[in-house]
């Protein structure tokens, strides 16, 4: 950390009259102003007498004070608040940062009228996303006109979107790393190759002697003294990461004095690693180093077509087939902050001219740290520009460097409420990884090991008639997160991935044969373990051919159904749902006991029953008609037996004495 002189003034007044050391604010307000946050909010909580088991400032002010001079000592009073807010913000700490923000939003003073924004925002870091969204509705109530209305809308959406990811998390196993690798400092960017683990740390490095000075009217005093100027630097360990004992190792790239660098990525062979590199008040650029007889070489920047004084390049990732470099970048012809770029490596290592990846991919905010794998088509990255958990999330998107498709939240708890960046695959279909997170801690990124598991929905598909296999039927699988569709072979089988244990809704269709849904709620899927194996069947069927719905009975010499026999006209209502474009027919037939005119007139009642039992059920009427056949058209002789031979036939008069349904429009 550089050596900061502080010009310090001297307290005026004793501590009766100011409850603050206006020396610890001197120094708190130039750390601020250098924007090292977390020495400065150790220095604001000494101005504000802050202890460690206290949650409150001491006011520096009592109820008697008069006089302009009180003005002086709420406006440091106030302003020291909220600059601890915004140091405790800054390095990500957001339990402190709500804490301060809290009293910050009770000032009247219009400067601090973006506390509120803050505010909210550290509740959604810390996962209260209900008083955040109250928060920020306030704030865009209270500031219509500001430039962070526009951002508090977007907080709000993402504060839904977090309640609902929670509510159905996907299947991801997230591990912390060991010790070793999540040391002391931000501890980010892992990649594996060749049996090595490499990772970017800003770990303590000792430096005898390191102090921090300031200087007073009586000459310099240490303040504080530091350990390490907590530079990053690229750390590397055998790829043993199970073991109890991890021995760290600098990489051994011999850097510029003072030179810092991150994000390491390699060639296939894993002979040429690409890193971010900077200098204090210096852009980030792209540098490269290769390795010979075990030793690497110097870096050296990647060359024009990718750094410029002008803007900044960071966060390289080469293909896994050496083809592409990807990287983030604010240059220009972008369309935001930083966007993702590519270009070529050609065959003698140089660069091709940068493509923007398109506003597909970017937004207007920041694109970072890309992931790609050329076999699945798979990009993989983080960005604050769109709706999800809060801060960086990872979003995922399938394309060829050309055209892509529109990124996906890849959920909670893969994202956190903090930033989630950096994923690097472990296996060659990206189910195992490495990604960074604060999500873990109070200031720094750290390195977590995911596993994507998933949900296993399969069965075998039949005839309902012949119970064979039943080929060339299409199935869909259906939940929030989009669409799979198959198209089943000469065994019948069908088989989808869920990531999650969302509500799923399984559809089943074929030419000529009534369609089905099956619905999986999420508490069947819950109690599941990966695997749902179920099978099912279609019934056939023929436009215009009568299908007879067995026991449908009447009241004597009446048009009203009988309990039972609605029981039996409830098969209908799934088959109408699952076929919404469906049309049929509802028929009633007697046997010849009566008037041909009496039964015509019977049987037209009761099909209409039938009509209005289905509407009461919620089946549209425009989707079906009612006939009556009377005693026209016999299944069954009414009577067995010729002339004085001939005899009633009750089971025949039984089955004339039916309804049924015939599909007029499929």
């Amino acid at each position: 950390m550089r050596k900061i002189l502080l010009f310090l003034l001297l307290a005026v007044g004793g501590l009766a009259k100011a409850q603050y050391v206006v020396n610890y604010k001197r120094v708190a307000d130039t750390y601020f102003e250098n924007k090292d946050y977390y020495a400065a909010s150790t220095f604001y909580k000494k101005a504000l007498r802050i202890t460690g088991d206290s949650t409150q400032a001491i006011l520096p002010y009592g109820k008697e004070r008069k006089g302009t001079s009180d003005e002086k000592v709420i406006e440091d009073y106030e302003g020291s608040i909220y600059n601890l807010a915004e140091s405790s913000r800054m390095y990500r700490e957001f339990a402190e940062a709500e804490k301060y923000y809290a009293i910050a939003i009770t000032f009247t003073n219009t400067r601090y009228r973006k506390a509120l924004f803050y505010y909210a925002e550290s509740l959604r870091a810390n996962k209260k996303f209900n008083p955040a969204i109250a928060a920020f509705e306030s704030f865009i109530s209270k500031n219509p006109n500001d430039i962070l209305v526009k951002d508090a809308h977007k907080e709000i959406a993402s504060c839904k979107f977090a309640i609902e990811e929670m509510r159905f998390p996907k299947m991801v196993q997230v591990k912390k790393m060991p010790a070793n690798v999540n040391g002391l400092g931000s501890n980010y960017a892992p990649v594996n190759i060749n049996q090595n683990f490499y990772f970017t740390s800003s770990r303590p490095i000792n430096v005898a002697g390191k102090r921090d000075m300031v200087k007073t009217e009586t000459g310099e005093v240490q303040v504080s003294t530091k350990a390490n100027p907590f530079l990053n630097t690229l750390y590397t360990t055998k790829n043993e990461l199970s073991s109890s004992e991890i021995s760290v190792r600098m990489m051994g790239i011999n850097l510029p004095r003072e030179m810092e660098v991150a994000a390491a990525s390699f060639s296939p062979d894993g002979n040429t690693v690409y890193f971010t590199a900077w200098r204090e008040k210096e852009r980030y650029s792209i540098y490269s180093s290769r390795k010979d007889d075990n030793k690497w070489s110097d870096p050296q920047p990647v060359g024009l077509e990718v750094n410029s004084k002008d803007f900044n390049s960071l966060q390289p990732f080469v293909t896994k087939d050496g083809h592409f470099l990807l990287f983030s970048s604010d240059r220009t012809g972008g369309y935001g902050k930083l966007d993702l770029w590519y270009c070529a490596i050609r065959s003698d290592g140089s660069l091709g001219q940068p493509v923007n990846l398109g506003p597909t991919i970017n937004t207007e905010d920041d694109e970072r740290a890309p992931y790609y794998n050329p076999s699945s088509k798979k990009l993989i990255f983080s960005t604050d520009g769109r709706i999800g958990l809060g801060g960086l999330d990872f979003f995922e998107s399938d394309g060829d460097l050309i055209s892509w498709s529109e990124p996906k939240n890849m959920g909670y708890p893969f994202n956190s409420s903090k930033d989630d960046l950096y994923f690097t695959a472990i296996d060659a279909d990206g189910t195992r990884g490495y990604i960074s997170s604060d999500r873990e801690s109070s200031c720094c990124l750290e390195v977590f090991e995911v596993k994507k598991e998933f949900i296993s929905v399969s069965g075998l598909l039949t005839d309902c008639k012949t119970g064979l296999p039943m080929a060339n039927a299409t199935v869909i699988f259906t939940n929030a997160e989009g669409t799979q569709k198959a198209i089943t072979g000469a065994d019948g089988k069908y088989h989808f991935k869920a990531d999650s244990r969302r509500p799923v809704k399984l559809s089943f269709a074929k030419e000529d044969y009534f369609s089905i849904t099956k619905n999986y709620p999420y508490e069947e899927l819950a109690k599941a373990d990966t695997l749902i194996n179920k099978d099912y069947c279609l019934s056939p069927f023929k436009i215009g051919i009568p299908i007879a719905l067995e026991n449908i009975y009447y009241e004597f010499d009446s048009s009203a159904l009988t309990e039972p026999s609605k029981k039996v006209l409830d098969y209908l209502i799934p088959v109408m749902e699952d076929n919404p474009a469906m049309e049929i027919e509802l028929g009633s037939h007697t046997d010849n006991v009566g008037t041909e005119e009496y039964n015509l007139d019977l049987s037209n009642k009761r099909a209409q029953s039938c009509v209005d039992y289905l509407v009461s059920k919620g089946i549209s009427s425009t989707r079906m008609t009612s006939k009556g056949y009377g005693e026209t058209t016999p299944i069954a002789p009414n009577e067995i037996g010729r002339g004085r031979r001939k005899k009633d036939n009750p089971d025949g008069r039984a089955k004339n004495r039916r309804t049924e349904f015939k599909v007029t429009k499929k």
